[in-house]
């Protein structure tokens, strides 16, 4: 009885599995669209989901796979995505007809996961419009120049270990999150952490966990992704309680402390507090860009603000959290590799940088702009390794997309349809960026940048949806390859790859056998 039982589960379970397959390829064609078969259960994302590729190389099959064609079909897991590969039509998603794709794809839920699903990156139309009015004026020029001290001083910290440790072999992945850690620390929690000195604190160990997923947060990434309900309904979370909570007794506990002993301090939470209440006002005209890729606000405010829960404010600290810590640490990492493996470029920067410190004495916001071949280098490591990937957009009302082709017949997305406006492959196609494998940071030059087709250099996003924070990034980059370059010689070591593959089974933009350089000493130094 119970192998009838068995049999016949398992059986069932198969052909609802067919069912769901051949219903996404027949979904693709009888719209017309062009797609890949897939595998059951995986579909196009199978390598990246056991391990085996990274989620670009997956993404990157499909997108090369039919060259002519504006957009194609991708079937990601269960779920028919439209995967977008024409920059015109990018811009039309991202900022023409903005209002048809507002918001995003709900990969967190709220009730689950509080502070990512709260946050406002998962806030929807109206709400998530009033938070990023309410929260632009954080991130502007003049609310950036007071954090670039805390940058530095993180930044120095390291430098001054490195100078103790020469002779060994640095692992960069570890040392730049390190780095990272210690400014999100101090800029947006007000925590003094010197995670060089004190490796094992608290702060770092919850950081890390936050990003290192093991199989069971990947199988609960894949149950939210593809079956929201059931993941709901059995309460499956991404993210350990122990890490949200950390996080949100900090967050509380310093709110808390400030509001009772009146303690100001110009960093994240104190920006955020003042936007909880309506108070945060920005009269700012500087119209320093601090580089080529800072994205600008499209928003304006409409009337009186909202004001906004403890619990809305901790959601927004948190995402601070998590986009400043690691996806800008991906692109230092990365950067600090490629100029490890690309000598001529780095000693072409450290003129620049030697003649500005002679000139300057210190970097600062008022003239991080001078440093023009850093834009470079910065803008070059962001088109080969943004952490970006896609803009993913849900369709809130009825839109027609022109035909794929020519010849071809327009697609109508219907609500809830989802599209991905694919952003490190069009950045990787040659079609748009020659040699996309050479770094080349002379693309950048005020020489040849005229020359890059709008839309397809997109590292903090496009359109009103874009990164709020891409000044902040930008200055954290900055930052400490400036210090870097300044004091050291990036020099490959034995295990330093060449070229760069990407890690598999991972997310995150990293090397495959991680970063390994040494930091020689200037002969100025």
């Amino acid at each position: 009885m119970i192998a009838e039982i068995l049999i016949f589960l398992v059986t069932t379970l198969l052909f609802y599995i067919l069912f769901v397959y051949k219903k996404t390829h027949y979904f693709f064609e009888k719209k017309g669209l062009k797609y890949l078969p897939g595998i059951p259960m995986f579909g196009n994302m199978y390598h990246s989901t056991v391990g085996t590729k990274h989620y670009l190389e997956d993404l990157d099959v499909v997108y090369r796979a039919f060259p002519d064609e504006k957009y194609v079909g991708l079937i990601e897991g269960t779920s028919p995505i439209v995967l977008i590969r024409d920059p015109e039509l990018i811009k039309t998603i991202t900022v023409k007809d903005f209002d048809h794709f507002v918001n995003h794809k709900q990969f967190f839920d709220k009730d689950i996961d509080p502070l990512f699903g709260g946050s406002i990156l998962m806030m929807k139309d109206d709400k998530w419009r009033d938070m990023r009015v309410t929260l632009s004026p954080a991130f502007t020029g003049s609310k950036m120049r007071l954090m670039m001290n805390f940058m530095s001083e993180v930044s120095h910290n390291i430098t001054d270990y490195l100078k103790e440790h020469l002779s060994e072999e640095i692992h960069a992945d570890d040392l730049v999150r390190r780095y990272t850690l210690d400014v999100i620390g101090s800029a947006g929690f007000g925590l003094q952490v010197n995670s060089l000195r004190d490796k094992n604190n608290e702060f770092f160990e919850i950081g890390m966990k936050l990003f290192t997923f093991d199989f069971q947060q990947k199988l609960a990434f894949f149950m939210s992704a593809e079956c929201p309900q059931i993941a709901k309904l059995l309460g499956i979370r991404i993210f350990p309680p122990k890490v949200m909570n950390f996080f949100k007794d900090i967050i509380t506990n310093t709110i808390n402390y400030r509001k009772k002993n009146n303690v100001i301090r110009s960093d994240m939470i104190q920006l955020l507090m003042e936007a909880s209440k309506g108070t945060l006002t920005d009269s700012s005209v500087d119209k320093n860009d601090v580089g080529f890729a800072t994205t600008e606000e499209a928003l304006k405010p409409r009337g009186d603000t909202r004001e906004w829960t403890e619990d809305e404010i901790i959601g927004q600290v948190f995402v601070f959290f998590a986009a400043g810590f690691e996806s800008v640490a991906g692109v230092i990492t990365m950067c600090i590799h490629e100029l490890a493996l690309n000598h001529e470029v780095q000693e072409k920067l450290y003129q620049e940088i030697l003649n500005h410190q002679q000139t300057n004495e210190t970097l600062s916001y008022e003239n991080v702009t001078q440093l023009k071949y850093l834009d470079c280098v910065v803008n070059e490591s962001l088109r080969k390794w943004t952490g970006a990937i896609f803009m993913d957009r849900v369709c809130n009302k009825t839109y027609e997309l022109p035909p794929p082709r020519k010849g071809g017949k327009p697609y109508l997305l219907r609500p809830g349809d989802v599209v991905y406006n694919m952003v490190n492959l069009i950045h990787m196609d040659e079609k748009y960026h020659p040699k996309p494998e050479v770094f080349d940071p002379d693309r950048f030059s005020d020489e040849n940048k005229h020359k890059i087709q709008p839309f397809t250099f997109m590292p903090f996003g496009m359109g009103p949806r874009n990164c709020i924070a891409s000044r902040f990034a930008l200055l954290e980059i900055k930052v400490f390859i400036y210090d870097l370059v300044l004091n050291f010689k990036i020099a490959k070591s034995k295990n330093t790859s060449d070229p760069i593959r990407l890690h598999n089974n991972d997310f995150n933009i990293k090397a495959m056998g991680g970063t390994y350089v040494k930091f020689e000493p200037r002969s100025t130094q």
